[in-house]
């Protein structure tokens, strides 16, 4: 079986550090692909400019900041559960913003879960592990949201 990739949308050089590094301490071998703004997010998704080759399927979750350069992150959470391609592909918001307004748009926009960043850096990594343990291994996706599984054959 393929481990699900994981699209992370961040801005935040310290903070993908941070998350790349929680992921890792959790021995979570997924995938991880990095976009940092919006703009990128959404040509990965859609396999545009840079991405137009990069492998078919779609992430197992996309972790997703709210303040990004270029296309911000509700634009994109907007666009992505618009789509009936990709409005299956679990997102968590994954924000510093603790403003009311943001969490509700996010969940009228369809987010599947909204996660603030402790400041505190021990409890940002284990927050981390959490996300990635539970979106990455437990959490099960609809049919189509990975890449095919190519079947083995003996020679």
């Amino acid at each position: 079986m393929e481990l699900k990739r994981i699209l992370l949308v961040e801005d935040s050089s310290r903070d993908i550090e941070l998350i790349l590094a929680a992921l890792a301490e959790n021995s979570l071998a997924n995938e991880v692909i990095v976009t940092r703004d919006g703009a990128e997010a959404l040509d990965y998704l859609y396999r545009r400019g840079i991405y137009r080759l990069r492998r078919e399927g779609h992430p197992g979750v996309v972790l997703l900041d709210l303040k990004l350069p270029k296309v911000d992150g509700l634009e994109v959470l907007a666009k992505l559960k618009s789509d009936p391609e990709l409005k299956a592909i679990p997102v968590v918001v994954l924000t510093s913003s603790r403003e009311e307004k943001d969490l509700v748009n996010s969940y009228n926009l369809n987010t599947n879960a909204y996660v603030v960043k402790p400041v505190d850096f021990h409890e940002f990594v284990e927050a981390i592990k959490e996300l990635g343990l539970f979106w990455a291994v437990v959490n099960q996706p609809p049919p189509g949201a990975l890449p095919p599984v190519r079947p083995v054959t003996q020679e």
